[in-house]
């Protein structure tokens, strides 16, 4: 998964060719960690359809605010620059699988 940053957040996923899930997370949260593996898991099968990064909203304070992300792990698939679909907290992989399903299968 791709590290992202308020610095390369535009080009990365705004103006990305294809759909971007961006999982808004922090070291510090134990959710965001065990939503991680199942973030890799999907991008292993299904990388060459969606991009997957992360980004520390610790650290990058400008994106998550400009996002509303007030509770993490929130996960925002991008699409044409776009957000169009949100998880919000730590769900089981069928629940990602099913909000995101036009965009893995397509």
């Amino acid at each position: 998964m791709q590290e992202l940053t308020d610095a390369n957040f535009a080009q990365e996923v705004l103006e990305a060719d294809g759909p971007v899930v961006v999982d808004f997370w922090a070291p510090w949260c134990g959710p965001c960690r065990a939503v991680e593996p199942i973030f890799r898991e999907l991008e292993q099968e299904h990388g060459q359809r969606v991009k997957f990064g992360k980004l520390d909203i610790d650290q990058n304070l400008e994106t998550a605010a400009r996002y509303d992300v007030l509770s993490i792990p929130t996960a925002i698939l991008f699409d044409g620059g776009e957000p169009r679909e949100t998880v919000i907290g730590a769900r089981p992989r069928s629940h990602f699988e099913q909000a995101w399903a036009a965009y893995l299968t397509s």
